[in-house]
This record gives structure tokens, sequence and C-alpha cells, in this order.
């Protein structure tokens, strides 16, 4: 069924303790509104509103470089206010599901999505739930009773409601009153609200603490994949070759319908390989007079980009250069400085080597020049 989603992160997130507001920090290297609205979109919505404090829409490009189907918005000063700028951002038909989501549940998945969703068939909204398990007590410093736990449950998100409906009971609801959750709302106006499972996977990240749990278990939602790509040109007439991004200037010139700079090729064809996402040529094909003389840094931020687009990261770079001149070593610092801007990686994870062949081979007799690289990239499993 086609839903849209609200993706609610305008809050600061005081409990959390010192730093960024909670759904912009980092989670196993991607911040954490990013696995919210990458699981809302894996799940199949439509579309999804990101609801972000107004000093924070800079930011969201950056947080969601990759993704499709999303835009940003500015929320109001409560919860309530900001799920309401995002439902009137959404396209939906009345008729139509939207899921509201608190973007600090990070680990929100297709099968959450699909029990709210058949849930609606026979009720105005639906919200995953979770029986509470502890012993409950009522008192200030001093216990005044024990209360029972028949009967209740605790609420997560995503909540599940057909649209027409929660904006009318949003429409309906008292000015200056906060609601607690989505549902409240629905069930103030007279709405039936049906509960699912919930999962503890929906956990919210609240207190510090929070953080150091959700990084164990983000850990165990990635995986680590390598890639390699090697590259070779010859040299030919001029006096400038490009290695690694680095201009160096020579007695020959690299023969290649870019600017031959065998070094970030033989890295852009690593990291697409890392994603199993074809190879250089078949991104820029040598035939297509619009890359003739390009710059490979081109390239390799293309390659990072599609690493991004699947919720990706380079973990690190190792680029060996194989040739006997031009001399690699005094263009070392900066080739690897270079390669980190272009990957995004500080310094000390990139490396550049370079051998030669010991007089044998094209390399040895000085006939052109080759280069390897390998990375390791971390994406979702």
């Amino acid at each position: 069924m086609s839903f849209s989603a609200v993706v609610v992160a305008a809050g600061e997130g005081l409990r959390a303790g010192p730093g960024e507001p909670k759904a912009w920090r980092q989670l196993g290297g991607r911040p954490i509104v990013r696995w919210s609205v990458e699981g809302l979109l894996a799940a199949g919505a439509r579309e999804v509103v990101v609801v972000v404090a107004r000093d924070r829409l800079p930011h969201a490009d950056e947080a969601l470089i990759g993704l499709e189907g999303w835009k940003a918005v500015t929320g109001g000063k409560t919860r309530a206010e900001s799920v309401q700028a995002g439902l009137a951002a959404i396209t939906a038909h009345r008729t139509q599901p939207v899921l509201i989501h608190d973007a600090a549940r990070p680990f929100v998945s297709s099968a959450h999505v699909a029990r709210l969703l058949a849930a609606l068939d026979l009720a105005d909204g639906a919200i995953p739930t979770l029986p509470v398990p502890d012993t409950l007590k009522r008192g200030d410093g001093l216990v005044d009773e024990t209360v029972s736990r028949d009967g209740l449950w605790r609420a997560q998100t995503p909540q599940a409601f057909r649209s027409g409906k929660l904006k009318a009971a949003y429409r309906r609801w008292p000015a200056g009153e906060e609601p607690t959750d989505d549902a409240s709302v629905v069930e103030r106006a007279g709405g039936h609200v049906a509960m699912v499972p919930g999962d503890p996977m929906l956990m919210k990240l609240t207190y510090p603490e929070d953080f150091l749990m959700a990084e164990q278990l983000a850990a165990g939602r990635r995986i680590v994949r390598m890639g390699q790509g090697i590259d070779a040109h010859r040299f030919g007439p001029g006096d400038v070759v490009w290695l690694c991004g680095i201009r160096i200037q020579h007695d020959l010139g690299l023969v290649g319908h870019s600017d031959a700079d065998c070094g970030l090729h033989a890295l852009t064809d690593a990291v697409l390989g890392a994603i199993a996402d074809g190879d250089i040529g078949e991104h820029f094909p040598p035939s297509d007079p619009q890359w003739k003389g390009a710059s490979s840094d081109r390239f390799l931020t293309h390659a990072v980009s599609r690493v991004a687009a699947r919720g990706g990261r380079i973990l690190n770079a190792d680029v060996t250069l194989i040739c006997e001149r031009p001399k690699i070593r005094p263009h070392r610092d900066a080739m690897r400085a270079r390669i980190a801007e272009l990957l995004g990686l500080p310094a000390d994870r990139v490396s550049v080597k370079a051998t030669t062949t010991e007089g044998m081979g094209f390399t040895g007799r000085e006939e052109g020049l080759m280069a390897q690289a390998v990375v390791a990239v971390e994406t979702p499993l």
C-alpha cells in the first residue's frame, strides 16, 4: 500500500546530554535522522517529509545526500506544531495512509510498516505497542501505591493514520494543550486506534546511555565490503602527468580520453567495485565526448556519492602507483591530502605507495604506468 511519512526531527533532545540535537548525531557513521528516512523509503514510502528546526535546514541535504523522495520543512515550537507542518507538506489524498515517526527511533523497518498499514483496514489509526514489563509505582519520594500493569502498553512510532482523519483531528485539538503522541489526538476526536505488536528495536534514543546501546545494535546491521581497482595509461607527447589528483611536471604526458589520472581511475573502480556498481567505463564511457579531457576527480566524487546513496561510507583507501618515473615520493603527501579531501576522510586513512618493476614489462620500459587501489566501504546489510 502506498503511503506518505512525516519524520519529526526538530527537537533539541536536551535529555540526551551535551552536543548536537540527537536526530543529527552520528550512529554507525550516519546521522540518526538518515536511519529513519532510509528505513521508511526502503519500506515503500512514496514521499517523506522531514521536519527540522530552521537552523538545520542547510544540514538536511548533507545528512540525506543521495536519497530521493524526501523534502525538508521547518518545524514549530512544539512537537504537535512540527507534525502539523509536516502534514501540510505531504501530497497524500485524505484517504491515503500517512505515518508519523520520531527521527530518534532509527531502526524502523518494512515489517513494522507492513503491520501498521494492514491494521488501517479496520481502524482510523494504528500504533506499535509493547506491554509494560516493570512494576509500576505511584508516589513522590515515597510510594503511595502500586499500580496494576493490566491493560497498560508502551506506545512507539511510527504511528499510522488516514491522512484526512489525522489532519481533521489536529484541527479539533485544543489550543495550548500538547498531546503526548498523535494517536491521542485521533482518540480525542472519536477515532479508533488499533494496536499492533511493537518491537524493542524501535527504541527511542533519549538518554546518553541509549546511544551506547544503539551503536552496538547498529554495528550488527552493517557490513564491510572491499573493492579493488586497476588502471594503466601509456606515455605520449606532453610535459605534465596527473596522478592521484596532483599535477606533476614530466617530460612526457599520459594518453587518455580524460586527464588519464590512473591513480584516481583505479580508486574510482575500487569504490564502485565495493558496492557492486559496475566500473568507471559504464558510468563515464570513453566514447562520450563530454568526458574528453575531464578532470578525474569528477569520476571519484561520483563514485563516493553512489556509496552515500546506499547509506554507506568509505573507511579507508590504499593506492599503489607502479612506474619508474616520475618519482612519487616528493608528491605523496599532496596526493594523500587530495584523495582524503575527495573521499571525505582524514589523511591517516589514505595510503599512497609507489613501486617499480625493476625494469621489466611496459612500466619497466617506461612505456606507461599503472595503478592499483583497494578501498573498504561500510554499508547497511
